[in-house]
Order: structure tokens, then sequence, then C-alpha cells
């Protein structure tokens, strides 16, 4: 089975804090993106393999085959990181019987609708629910944007 090693929450998806920083402390071989659109879109697809160095496979699901590819027991075992860019595919994954360790939130970018919550980290109330929601379920929610900083758990 795969071993998820860090599920993030980046609306950026993959980028050079993931590459140099979360890929070098997890050991992962292979990034999985959980969301609809980009599993749907074979360009943003390929940018972001372009964007990841050699060695490393990057895919990219819908919820629904995350779900299953994250809980059969057959998959060989294999270090990945996966990526989402909000709360919204962690909670239907932890829902769905997707065994988490530590969600981490390093990605949220300003916008309407969200309020600055920690550094550069923002958030609307409704996702500040959904990150308590999945932390009601016995997943811890951190708030850290790269491995050497300090993490600010979910109050």
């Amino acid at each position: 089975m795969l071993d998820t090693v860090l599920m993030r929450i980046d609306d950026r998806l993959i980028h050079g804090q993931v590459i140099t920083g979360w890929l070098r402390q997890t050991g992962a071989s292979r990034i999985i993106i959980v969301d609809d659109l980009v599993a749907k879109d074979q360009f943003s697809l390929s940018l972001f393999k372009m964007a990841s160095p050699p060695g490393v496979s990057v895919e990219a699901y819908t919820v629904a085959d995350a779900v299953k590819l994250l809980t059969d027991p057959a998959v060989p075992d294999e270090k990945v990181i996966v990526l989402a860019k909000s709360p919204v595919a962690p909670l239907a994954m932890v829902n769905e019987g997707v065994k988490v360790k530590l969600l981490n939130v390093g990605g949220m970018g300003a916008k309407p609708g969200r309020k600055p919550y920690y550094r550069n980290i923002s958030a609307s109330p409704e996702e500040l629910d959904m990150l308590r929601e999945i932390q009601a379920k016995g997943v811890p929610v951190e708030f850290r944007i790269v491995p050497d900083d300090k993490p600010k758990m979910l109050e």
C-alpha cells in the first residue's frame, strides 16, 4: 500500500518549496495531485511533470480515483506526497477512509472570502470549518510552509 508521507494543501500544487524542501524531507518518489480539474487537463499535468526532478513521478487523479488508489492494499509500497489545492479534497478522502497521519497546510493564498490565518496562509470560514472537521476525525492539521518552519497546529 502507498505510504502517504505528506498530505499537503497548496493552491500552487508543485513549485520550488515542494520540490526542494518537502521531497528532500520526506524521501518521496511520487507526487499525487488530487484535483478533479487537473486530472482532466493533460497540459497542466505536463507542466507539473516538467517542474519535478528526474526520478519523481507526478500523477493527477480525481478525488474518487485517488481514494481507490490510496486505499488499495495491492498497490506496491512507495512513499508519496499527496497535494490538493484546498481542504475540499482532503476532507472527501478522509471521509472515504483514506488514512492520513497529518495534514499540512502550506499554501492558501489571499483571495476574496479569505482572511489571513497564519503568515501568508489565508482561509475562508468554510475552509477553516473543513480543516476542523478533518482534525475532529483524528487527523492533526498543521500550518507550515517549508520543512524548517516551526509548525503551527490548528486551533
